[in-house]
């Protein structure tokens, strides 16, 4: 699902996202949150959205994907004082790991969650700052899933649906949401 609500401030926040031409490849449009984290009540504003949703549903842990899920869903767990989960890129992590490994356009990439970080029954809502394809995020809820975890959501800040990651979610049994979306340009 897609933010529905108050339009003028998701416009704002939209405003707030900088578009990078030709990032990191010619015909790429990168939209980058990092100008949005970094205005104040833009950062809020994002924030506060989520608590919104999330403060009513049943969830023990946010796990937040590396780097930039780090960002919101820490401010989002300490908001609903839940626990935070950081998935990481293998290697990356100083305990026992249970890994996933996924395809990436050329090639695979590995992720990496604590065995002891989420137990089984543990309601977890996975959040992220981007939806391209949806292979990390899957990737992501594989892990949730090999601990125990029961995923309530996937959550991002930006959703690319020309990409077509939300359908992989959804076609995959998962609830989605996102704040903004980009079309294609």
């Amino acid at each position: 699902m897609h933010a529905r609500g108050n339009q003028k401030i998701l416009e704002l926040l939209k405003s707030k996202i900088r578009n990078i031409p030709d990032f990191p490849k010619k015909g790429i449009v990168f939209r980058d949150i990092t100008t949005l984290l970094s205005d104040r009540e833009g950062y809020r504003m994002t924030i506060d959205a989520f608590i919104k949703r999330y403060k009513a549903m049943d969830i023990d842990l946010i796990a937040g994907i590396e780097a930039r899920g780090f960002l919101i869903g820490g401010a989002i767990a300490y908001e609903l004082r839940k626990g935070l989960v950081p998935i990481r890129k293998k290697g990356k992590l100083p305990y026992k790991t249970v890994s996933h490994e996924y395809a990436l356009e050329y090639g695979t990439d590995c992720i990496e969650v604590h065995i002891d970080a989420i137990k089984k029954g543990d309601r977890v809502l996975i959040i992220d700052d981007l939806l391209a394809t949806g292979g990390t995020s899957l990737a992501c809820a594989e892990l949730v899933k090999k601990l125990g975890g029961v995923i309530v959501e996937i959550a991002f800040i930006v959703d690319l649906p020309d990409l077509g990651g939300r359908k992989k979610i959804e076609e995959a049994g998962y609830r989605y949401f996102s704040l903004v979306e980009f079309e294609g340009e």
